[in-house]
């Protein structure tokens, strides 16, 4: 039986998205943990309640990020995150993206799906006109979600973040809400 979609700020085929909670630790934590040789050595989520806290609190608090989880709709659990940082409004209306999946989820599509969902919410009610991504070159997963949701390479940024202990190197994609592809 489908989850109740009444929770979510969007919804699919077969996720939908919604707001982080602090109530949502435990699960997240747990997936992070999961899923770390899948993330290693693109991306580090929160893995104990304390830096959760933390983290979810940010995205919770400040204006300046917007965070989603997307949820499998067969039974609510949380497939992985996306996350807007950096939204800047006023003229220049922009926000930088950041995502993971969880491993029990990858390569379902699902994190496609609720990547959809999250840049028409994006230029929908929260009235942004552009979003990148920086994803480091050898993330080949990332890259290939970025590309078949709409984003275009747009340049490269030599030790553009702090990833690992090392400045890495980013390519920058991006989308505008003029170029986002139906469906």
């Amino acid at each position: 039986m489908p989850y109740d979609t009444s929770r979510y700020l969007a919804a699919g085929p077969r996720v939908g998205i919604r707001r982080f909670t602090l109530g949502d630790g435990a699960e997240f934590t747990a997936r992070t943990r999961e899923s770390k040789d899948l993330h290693h050595p693109w991306l580090f989520p929160p893995d104990s309640a304390e830096a959760y806290a933390r983290y979810a609190g940010r995205l919770i608090e400040d204006p300046a990020k917007a965070g989603f989880l997307v949820c499998d709709l067969g039974d609510g659990g949380i497939a992985g995150f996306i996350n807007i940082n950096n939204i800047v409004e006023g003229g220049f209306r922009s926000g930088a993206l950041g995502y993971g999946a969880f491993a029990h989820a990858a390569g379902r599509g699902l994190m496609r799906e609720g990547l959809g969902l999250v840049v028409r919410y994006a230029f929908g009610p929260l009235r942004l006109h552009r979003l990148e991504i920086n994803v480091q070159p050898g993330n080949a997963a990332s890259i290939a979600l970025a590309r078949a949701c709409g984003f275009w390479l747009e340049g490269f940024s030599p030790r553009m973040l702090h990833v690992d202990g090392a400045w890495r190197d980013h390519q920058r994609w991006a989308i505008t809400a003029e170029t986002v592809p139906s469906g």
